[in-house]
């Protein structure tokens, strides 16, 4: 918070700035809301508490309700070319060739569910990110079989560890710019720690969430191979180059699936895991439902190659300008950000004006690998006669583009109302007060402890580990210094918390829920995904302690 600012950091205050996020998840998790409904009243609320309580003038309200916009613009540009590649690809049956293909792969569906929501979604977040894991997965796992809410659980539990370091650090260099860091190695190393542990206990949960102790002991060998890759793996690349830390470990992690398929252990059905509530079915149902569902399915148009060929377009144009500099740079030269005046609310909390606000390359952007890949495959479907005989099997009638229109524009309404929101919440002083409340009650070893729960609160509102280390990174740093708190041990926590929010922020799971095709849902995702969030920021929170 600036030293020139005099925002009231009292009790009265600090509760009127969380109110708009009690509201939030009062209606999303206890009254079942939908999210395009609950959204716009905890946009009211921050709207009202901003202009009341905080002397938040008209048109500052209005400045941080249109960079609310444009920061959504950003999300939008993934969720609409995801749902456009989702039905391309499934208009052309892709999925069912899909589904076939991988169970012939292996027949183990825990291992399958392991490789899409963790292995694959880490891999996804390493290269693309911003949501793009969660839109992408989610459709996967429903045509293997896994319930819709769990289909957006697990992904989101499992690509939560690669935020941070993921999109080639982006997360990371953010905090760079926002805090000069004393040691910026041991920042690095330390938040690598930190983050093992959430990567670790997301195989753990996603194999809870598919069937309980059984699974977990099925798992473990599998789960302590990936993770050592993923954590340890990462540890070690901090200490060369962290910004190719998720994207190098996440990429052998995606090799090594293929030896592990052909271990007995993960190519046959694991027969002992009796409870599975993520699957559609019981283990005896879903085999009976399985050999009905063959008999009446039509035969895929396509083989397993054909299916994944959309997605692997997308790695190859992904890795092939990410990771190639003169590439990236070139693209990246093209770059689009509306202009925004300066504004100050009654309180002193200055923003200074912007030429070019929160500019992003659309070149380089995820969503134009998506559209891209998206084109791709349809122009190859369509060449290949894949609509057509798809179309002629199964009497499907309904196009490409209403589809994704009818599933985009809810889950694009309670996005940009989040980020209004957010928007509206830090530029009045609502966030800043939130975070310097918690720090000027908690003594030194509580705030250390707790210190994830800041970031974890940023990352929670924007959706975004790179807004959240903006937003409180420099807070952070300051509350270290004047509590005699080791900097790289806090601001390592302000990380693992930024990550582990992803998991549960209210504009991730609307991704997750519009691909998957239940949006409306999302109060049933986050009941799963918070009870995870909270364990996983405990856990980090009590690794701080042992970093001081």
């Amino acid at each position: 918070m600036p030293d020139n600012t005099q925002l009231p950091v009292d009790l009265g205050h600090w509760l009127l700035a969380l109110a708009p996020l009690v509201v939030l998840l009062f209606l999303l998790v206890a009254r079942k809301w939908k999210a395009p409904e609950a959204g716009p009243i905890g946009l009211f609320v921050a709207g009202g508490i901003a202009i009341l309580a905080f002397q938040m003038p008209m048109e500052a309200l209005a400045v941080a309700g249109g960079k609310g916009v444009w920061d959504a613009i950003f999300i939008l540009y993934v969720i609409w070319p995801a749902l456009l590649l989702y039905r391309v690809a499934d208009r052309a049956g892709a999925f069912v060739a899909l589904r076939e293909g991988i169970e012939r792969f292996s027949n183990n569906e825990l291992f399958l569910v392991l490789a899409f929501s963790w292995v694959f979604a880490s891999f996804l977040q390493g290269i693309t990110g911003f949501g793009a894991p969660i839109a992408i997965v989610a459709p996967l796992l429903v045509a293997i079989g896994v319930r819709p809410v769990y289909a957006v659980v697990l992904p989101l539990i499992g690509h939560a560890w690669a935020n941070l370091f993921g999109t080639l650090a982006v997360a990371w260099l953010a905090t760079l710019t926002v805090v000069d860091l004393q040691d910026q190695a041991a920042a690095a190393f330390q938040t690598a720690i930190l983050l093992w542990i959430p990567n670790l206990m997301a195989g753990l949960g996603i194999a809870w969430l598919f069937g309980r102790r059984a699974a977990v002991i099925h798992a473990l060998p599998m789960v302590a191979i990936i993770s050592g890759i993923h954590g340890g793996g990462q540890l070690l690349l901090t200490l060369w180059n962290p910004v190719l830390g998720t994207f190098l470990t996440s990429t052998v992690a995606l090799v090594a699936l293929y030896p592990l398929s052909r271990w007995e252990r993960y190519s046959e059905r694991a027969e002992r895991i009796e409870e599975r509530p993520a699957m559609a079915e019981s283990a005896e149902e879903a085999e009976h439902e399985r050999e009905e569902h063959e008999a009446e399915e039509p035969e895929p148009v396509m083989n397993l190659t054909m299916a994944l060929m959309p997605y692997v377009v997308l790695t190859v144009l992904t890795v092939g300008v990410l990771v190639t500099p003169p590439i990236e740079e070139a693209l990246g030269r093209l770059e689009v950000g509306p202009a925004f005046p300066a504004v100050e609310t009654g309180f002193g909390l200055f923003e200074e004006a912007e030429d070019s606000y929160s500019p992003f390359a659309p070149l380089t952007h995820p969503g134009t690998f998506l559209l891209v890949s998206a084109i791709v495959a349809w122009l190859m479907y369509r060449s290949r006669g894949y609509y057509r005989r798809w179309k002629k099997r199964t009497d499907d009638v309904e196009e490409i583009l209403p589809g994704v229109v009818s599933d985009a524009i809810p889950a694009s309404l309670a996005v940009v109302v989040f980020l209004a929101m957010s928007t509206i919440m830090g530029h009045s002083g609502q966030t800043a007060v939130l975070a310097e409340g918690i720090a000027l009650v908690a003594p030194p070893l509580v705030f250390a402890g707790t210190a994830n729960a800041i970031g974890l609160l940023g990352s929670f509102m924007t959706s975004s580990n790179t807004a959240s280390n903006i937003l409180f990174a420099p807070l952070q740093q300051s509350v270290a210094e004047a509590e005699g708190l080791a900097e790289s041990a806090i601001i390592a926590a302000q990380h693992a918390g930024g990550a582990i929010g992803n998991s549960i922020s209210p504009a991730n799971v609307v991704l997750g829920t519009g691909t998957a095709g239940i949006v409306g849902q999302e109060g049933a995702v986050l009941r799963k995904t918070l009870p995870w969030a909270l364990l996983a920021a405990v856990a980090t929170g009590l690794a701080t302690l042992f970093l001081l």
